[in-house]
């Protein structure tokens, strides 16, 4: 081999690893920008059907940040955030739940808004109708609640009660539940002969009749917090998803839920 044909051999080599570099650094990029994030969002189980049409929604302007919902009832998420449970968003349906993550540092004031109000309503089973209204809510063989030291629902409608004056009528008769879809679950399998759930939570249920609603100071005003955790290993990502929450097409989301927007 000449001189001159050992320099265009040498040239040749050194072009393809060249190439080859490129190629990996190249695909490396691709891979990267194409990552997707998992957002964990502890919410209220009254947000349920809300926010998964919303997530549907979101994913498809963002197809890189998954969505997965813990639902439950408010306190227990709060005290799962608390203990250090992952999550990147907080969405409650208890004011006092929320502000108590703010007090311990987990969300910061300024990053949290009170975005949504809904109503507690007396609900029973279809076929059923030994109870009518509050006024008779006495006349039931059991009613449905949640559990008032971790569901809000319970604990407005412990509220509502003591505001009527029944209170005492009615513990013998309640049935507690771990949130408020169970609540309205014990309702639909007519297990029990009322129960009390958000407006929200009826409007989802054809198994279900609205039997009166709790007037207003009979309990706490309902209102739905949500924030980013501080210690999100996602904040751009939980940011961005924050941001979406209060835009005019979500807010008509939720209000086609029959949640009013604060």
């Amino acid at each position: 081999m000449t001189h001159l044909n050992k320099l265009k051999m040498a040239a040749l080599l050194f072009s393809l690893a060249a190439l080859m570099t490129l190629t990996a650094c190249g695909s490396g990029e691709t891979e990267n920008a194409g990552e997707s994030v998992t957002l964990t969002v502890s919410a209220a189980a009254s947000l349920t059907d809300a926010l998964e049409e919303a997530a549907a929604l979101f994913s498809e302007e963002h197809p890189d940040i998954k969505v997965d919902f813990n639902f439950g009832g408010s306190g227990a998420l709060q005290q799962q955030i608390s203990q250090g449970a992952p999550a990147d968003i907080f969405f409650s349906a208890s004011k006092n739940d929320f502000d108590a993550l703010i007090e311990s540092g987990s969300i910061a004031k300024e990053q949290s808004v009170n975005l949504l109000q809904n109503e507690l309503v007396l609900v029973t089973p279809a076929d059923n109708q030994a109870v009518t209204s509050f006024d008779n809510i006495q006349e039931a063989s059991q009613i449905a609640v949640g559990t008032p030291e971790s569901v809000p629902a319970g604990k407005y409608s412990m509220e509502t009660f003591e505001s009527f004056g029944i209170t005492a009528d009615v513990e013998p008769l309640l049935v507690y539940a771990e949130d408020v879809r169970a609540v309205l679950t014990y309702v639909e399998r007519d297990e029990v002969d009322a129960g009390l759930v958000y407006r929200t939570d009826a409007l989802t249920s054809d198994s279900v009749e609205i039997a009166d609603t709790a007037p207003k100071g009979a309990h706490d005003p309902i209102v739905y917090p949500v924030g980013i955790i501080k210690k999100s290993d996602n904040a751009e990502a939980a940011e961005i998803f924050y941001d979406f929450l209060q835009t005019e097409d979500t807010l008509a989301v939720f209000e086609e839920y029959g949640f009013t927007v604060e």
